[in-house]
């Protein structure tokens, strides 16, 4: 090899040594600043599964049981323990509960009542029956279907079970109005039991079996819909 060739290969390797301490670092740079954006989308992702973080209150921080479905195919509820600042007083209390419960668990398949669906109201009677006025989506966005439309109303009851045992039974109203059944199939003409023991109204479906108070309360719903 010409002298000539070597100081031209010797150029050429100092060049190329060059050019890398150049590149490397931009590349390094490159490569954390793509890890970071990773890391954020990920950390995006899980806060968007997450439930919406509850409003800070002056109430003590328990842990609540809620009642999800399980990722079987048998329709079961699974209770999940959830640190939530929960009023003493049972009507605000069961609020905060249904709440968190319409806000879902962190696995959407082991959501059991539509996202979109809000609780309206909320009651409690003397007699230990809890009203229940929900949105339009609590019926129109869940699917129809015996088992899923159960697994809804028992999320309800079990969790109300868990954590506000104030309410011996439930009575399901959809803006304000009581209906036939939630999506063609459980009767919500009736009342639900919540605690072990409660009776439950014995109605048929379509045909609507309330006792006074309840009449007085789903009415006093349908007014406060109105406005």
């Amino acid at each position: 090899m010409s002298a000539k060739w070597r100081v031209w290969l010797a150029g050429g390797l100092l060049a190329a040594v060059i050019a890398a301490a150049l590149y490397f670092p931009a590349l390094r740079r490159q490569v954390n600043k793509a890890k970071q954006i990773t890391e954020k989308t990920a950390e995006q992702a899980r806060r968007e599964l997450l439930p919406p973080a509850p409003v800070t209150s002056g109430d003590p921080r328990v842990k609540a049981k809620m009642f999800w479905g399980s990722k079987s195919e048998d329709g079961s509820l699974v209770p999940v323990s959830v640190e939530l600042p929960l009023s003493k007083d049972p009507v605000l209390r069961a609020k905060q509960i249904l709440n968190t419960l319409l806000a879902g668990p962190v696995d959407p398949e082991a959501r059991t009542l539509p996202p979109d669906a809000a609780l309206l109201a909320f009651y409690i009677l003397p007699d230990g029956t809890a009203i229940a006025d929900f949105s339009e989506a609590l019926a129109t966005a869940i699917p129809s279907g015996i088992q899923s439309e159960q697994l809804a109303v028992d999320s309800i009851a079990r969790t109300l079970e868990a954590n506000v045992p104030q309410v011996q039974r439930l009575k399901i109203l959809i803006h304000g109005q009581e209906v036939d059944t939630l999506a063609g199939h459980v009767d919500l003409t009736q009342t639900f039991p919540v605690s072990l023991g409660a009776p439950v109204a014995p109605a048929r479906s379509g045909v609507s079996v309330l006792t006074a108070p309840i009449e007085k309360a789903i009415e006093k719903v349908k007014g406060e819909t109105k406005r």
